[in-house]
């Protein structure tokens, strides 16, 4: 059995190509991406599990739950595909409407399971409700009070691990 390892370049040198255990030279990312979805690895991390965030930072690949395969690469997919039809904005923003003071995303994340009745680990709940609750933040509906837990990069990277928002029209009553 022949054992497929994508490395990527070491270096961004124009002309260096990712590599595979098999003995294949990839040309380019999306060579390798192909590589990785014939030989049933997740074409995100390309099989390795994990992906970097930042320089220096890596963790395990989200797209495939960290096992570098496709199959799980399709399943995670999948439900964060129903995800966005079962958790929608004005899903979200109800819930969000019953809070009157500060809320973290844990805490509006877990309402929405509650609430949908989901069991745990059905969906990704927690990316959908970060990702609404982003774009009630770039609406002007909610504002983050959080600092960021970590600087990564400086301050051009940064980690948030459970960020606090509060909805706009109550921002002088909760703090």
């Amino acid at each position: 059995m022949t054992k497929h390892t994508i490395t990527p370049p070491s270096a961004a040198i124009l002309g260096d190509a990712h590599t595979c255990g098999c003995g294949a030279r990839l040309d380019g990312r999306m060579a390798a991406e192909l590589h990785a979805a014939e030989t049933g690895q997740c074409t995100v991390c390309l099989g390795s599990a994990e992906e970097q965030v930042a320089p220096g930072l890596d963790r395990g690949c989200t797209a495939c739950a960290a096992t570098g395969r496709r199959r799980e690469q399709m399943v995670w997919q999948l439900a964060h595909a129903e995800a966005e039809q079962v958790i929608t904005v004005s899903v979200v923003r109800e819930v969000v409407a019953g809070f009157d003071g500060p809320f973290h995303l844990s805490e509006i994340a877990d309402a929405v399971r509650d609430g949908l009745g989901l069991p745990a680990g059905r969906l990704p709940v927690g990316p959908r409700v970060r990702d609404v609750l982003l774009g009630l933040q770039a609406a002007g509906e909610i504002t983050m009070l959080s600092a960021p837990d970590e600087l990564l990069d400086g301050a051009d990277v940064v980690l948030y691990r459970d960020p606090r928002w509060q909805r706009a029209g109550t921002l002088g009553s909760g703090l």
